[in-house]
């Protein structure tokens, strides 16, 4: 199996980089941070002028129709820039769950201006803390007649809800568990900023009050895991970006910086650290191409791939933000520094579909899921 991406994607990476370089310098993402904003809506136009919002919605529908591989090259970018843009609430959920299941009529409606970045959609998923199984979800949805659904219930933290124009609402049903999408500018629908670490992806809670919305298609339990695995796969390769950067900038200031008349990054404590940083980021690399591949080829092993890509690169993350505040000493904890920036979309990226431990335990759930088809096909064929 071969880990690495063609010269087209690695062509893709550098002209990402020199944009995001270019135009998404710290002082744009303190921009949106320190205001209230809920994003820099001149970059997020820029990138969707690019097509990065349609790289893997199909041409019919206004896409560039390519891969999850390049996909996964700009969310590594969009990573490495802590990028205030709504990128991944709308192409990894909103796009992702209408392309998944969406109807003929819903895709034609939705996508076009999903590729565009016309439209900022967002995944509703959360009901406060802790994780809710999918079955006991408190939201739900009436049939209305006519194809339509009242939805009524509270959804929170949301990332990037106060810039969303929709949400994809998973909810129960009269028929059971179904994802709904709502458009938030209606009277049904009230939206609070939720706090968040990182205001620079600004987060909402959202009250839905028989707010009017249409079920995606067939969609149900398997499909909102299917979309969370696809996800948990690409938000992997946004924090791989900045836990590189991470390590980047730690390195670049034990080289730069002196004390007794010699770089920092020759005394010992410091190389450890930087050692540390260096092969976790490593193994967690590997965990995520390989998940790069199983997404890319839509391969049965996607579900197992997700959890460990998502399980070692946010330790990996967490590992590099913590550390690069510390090579830097004093200064690492100041305000000027960029280096609590990345701390904080690390905190954001790591929680915003599950932690550690909800991983975990979708890993042990493919895990044992394996076991049983490996069992089922050792009988068939005895």
């Amino acid at each position: 199996m071969k880990f690495e991406f063609s010269e087209d994607q690695e062509l893709l990476r550098d002209q990402a980089r020199k944009f995001l370089q270019d135009k998404c310098a710290g002082a744009v993402v303190r921009g949106v941070l320190e205001s209230d904003q809920t994003h820099d809506d001149g970059l997020w136009r820029e990138i969707a002028e690019m097509g990065w919002t349609g790289v893997v919605i199909p041409e019919e529908h206004g896409g560039l129709g390519l891969g999850y591989l390049e996909l996964c090259v700009i969310a590594e970018e969009l990573g490495r820039a802590l990028a205030p843009v709504p990128f991944s609430s709308s192409i990894y959920f909103a796009a992702e769950a209408l392309m998944q299941d969406g109807s003929s009529a819903q895709k034609a409606a939705w996508l076009p201006k999903l590729a565009s970045g016309e439209v900022v959609g967002a995944l509703a998923l959360a009901e406060g803390p802790g994780a809710t199984p999918f079955s006991k979800t408190k939201t739900k949805a009436q049939s209305s007649g006519n194809g339509q659904f009242r939805i009524s219930g509270v959804k929170g933290p949301v990332l990037d809800g106060m810039a969303a124009d929709i949400a994809i609402v998973p909810a129960l049903g009269e028929d059971g568990f179904g994802l709904y999408l709502v458009a938030l500018d209606q009277n049904g629908v009230e939206r609070a900023v939720e706090p968040s670490l990182d205001e620079s992806r600004p987060q909402a809670r959202i009250a839905f009050d028989n707010a009017v919305a249409e079920k995606i298609g067939d969609s149900g339990e398997a499909s909102l895991r299917y979309l969370l695995n696809k996800a948990a796969v690409l938000f992997a390769f946004e924090q791989l970006g900045g836990a590189d950067a991470c390590l980047q900038m730690g390195v670049a200031y034990a080289k730069e910086r002196f004390a007794f008349g010699r770089p920092i990054g020759s005394f010992q404590a410091i190389k450890h650290r930087l050692a540390d940083m260096y092969a976790e980021l490593e193994l967690a690399r590997s965990n995520c191409f390989y998940a790069a591949w199983a997404l890319s080829t839509d391969d049965v092993s996607l579900a197992e791939a997700a959890a460990v890509a998502r399980i070692s690169i946010s330790a990996a993350y967490f590992t590099c933000a913590k550390e690069n505040i510390q090579v830097h000493g004093g200064i690492g904890f100041t305000w000027d520094l960029d280096a609590h920036l990345y701390y904080r979309r690390e905190k954001l990226l790591s929680s915003v579909i599950g932690g550690q431990r909800r991983w975990r335990e979708y890993l042990v759930q493919a895990l044992e899921n394996k076991e049983m088809t490996a069992a089922d096909e050792n009988a068939r064929v005895a």
